[in-house]
């Protein structure tokens, strides 16, 4: 007779933990990298006046604030995802997707947005219609762009593998099962616990100390 091989059991993947791994790494680079370029200054200009030219600059949050505010409900998300299971957990998923999409969008759109800086040549000169001259535009309107991809990275690697991730939701089972064990080692240490002689005062001590009415059975 041949002896079949004993059956392996097959071990679990890593790619959920990998994915963990991956997703809190890109949403919090990506929601980082959003907030900092929405502090720099994403385009260049000057306004012409009587008296000469004053140079003007537009930061990220002049331009829209959108980028930021999606990147830090993004970011409340990915937090998110781990307080919560099934469904909900699906849906935040998406929901942290959806904002690196749209931080996406935002950032490109004001990539080549002037109406910031004819807003700051209307206030400087005091005209509604102040003119400017030529506009530069820098780099960081396409960093924080490039931050939204790692949002919407984070988002569908949730929206893939999150139902394998661990939750902090359950967390509370395992609380429940060492308060019972304690109050059955509680109840059955006082079943357990020797006679008092209420001649002893060490005894009657000793019950006072475990919540008991040493009189109790007394006569």
């Amino acid at each position: 007779m041949t002896s079949e091989p004993p059956a392996t059991t097959p071990r679990p993947s890593r790619a959920p933990r990998r994915a963990l791994a991956c997703a809190l790494l890109t949403g919090a680079l990506g929601a980082a990298v959003v907030l900092v370029a929405a502090g720099q200054v994403w385009s260049e200009s000057t306004a012409s006046f009587a008296d000469g030219t004053l140079p003007l600059e537009a930061e990220g949050g002049d331009i829209s604030g959108l980028p930021s505010a999606l990147a830090l409900v993004g970011l409340a998300a990915l937090v998110a995802v781990f307080a919560v299971r099934r469904a909900v957990r699906f849906a935040v998923a998406g929901l942290l997707a959806l904002c690196g999409a749209g931080t996406v969008v935002t950032a490109v759109l004001g990539a080549n947005d002037t109406a910031a800086l004819q807003d700051k040549a209307a206030q400087a000169s005091g005209l509604a219609s102040s003119g400017i001259g030529d506009v530069t535009h820098s780099v960081w309107p396409y960093l924080s762009a490039a931050g939204g991809v790692l949002l919407l990275v984070a988002g569908a690697l949730a929206l893939r593998y999150g139902r394998d991730w661990p939750s902090m939701a359950g967390s509370g089972r395992y609380e429940r099962t060492p308060r019972a064990s304690r109050t059955r080692s509680r109840a059955g240490g006082r079943a357990a616990a020797p006679p008092v002689d209420p001649d002893r005062p060490e005894d009657l001590w000793k019950a006072l100390d475990r919540g008991e009415d040493p009189t109790y059975g007394t006569s």
